[in-house]
């Protein structure tokens, strides 16, 4: 039997916060209604609300203020890395700008944990990319590698914040990677990025592992934003 977790009322008051600020329908620089209404729009008790909105504040995503209504924050300014997150989790459009800035990031980090893995652990990198797929795989096939092949490069980086980074974006990057290998051209030009990085762990050199993964780390983007309009 599969159970359905079941979500803390303090959770779904969280969520369903963050989804109205998302939707616009709390904008950025707006004040949330008052307590018993919020409480009583949201479906929860005013102690929960009250619970939930201390650790939205927190984050980021609003501000409380005595005596005065709650602000909601502009949380591209003034939100933390968990900001990031729950907008990569909850945000209903994940836009083509969204994605891009997601990546780009990717472009800026993969190549160091990447080079720091292979001068780290090279036989383990490369054993692992054996089990590379081939193009004529499924794009789920490719998905499920590519994130467990940048999971690995991150953790035996040997600085964990690399792994914290990309745990925040996993379930996104999944969703989206299902889409972006559904396409012959970017799994052939996987298929090659894992053998020339293969080929440079053997060698164990970190650098030409580095330049392999900028290089491919920009393609994708350019993949996607041309691949993207014709979803």
């Amino acid at each position: 039997m599969n159970w359905e977790p079941t979500i803390k009322p303090t959770e779904l008051a969280e969520q369903r916060l963050i989804q109205a600020i998302l939707d616009d329908h709390f904008p950025i620089n707006s004040t949330l209604p008052p307590e018993r209404d919020l409480a009583g729009l949201i479906g929860v008790t005013r102690p929960t609300l009250r619970e939930s909105m201390q650790r939205l504040a927190k984050d980021g995503w609003i501000e409380i203020r005595h005596g005065k209504p709650t602000r909601v924050r502009d949380f591209w300014k003034e939100g933390n890395i968990t900001v990031l997150s729950s907008i990569a989790k909850y945000q209903s459009n994940n836009d083509h700008d969204f994605i891009v800035h997601l990546l780009q990031i990717r472009l800026l980090l993969s190549p160091t944990y990447a080079q720091m893995a292979i001068a780290n652990q090279p036989s383990l990198i490369a054993d692992f990319l054996k089990q590379a797929p081939t193009p004529d795989n499924s794009n789920s096939t490719y998905s499920i590698f590519d994130l467990q092949l940048h999971q690995t490069l991150a953790i035996h980086s040997g600085n964990p914040v690399f792994i914290l980074i990309l745990n925040g974006f996993r379930d996104l990057f999944a969703q989206k990677a299902q889409f972006y290998f559904s396409f012959s051209e970017t799994r052939h030009h996987s298929s090659i990025f894992y053998r020339d990085l293969q080929k440079a762990a053997t060698n164990n050199d970190s650098e030409a592992a580095k330049q392999i993964t900028k290089k491919v780390m920009q393609d994708s983007i350019d993949f996607w934003s041309f691949f993207l309009p014709n979803k």
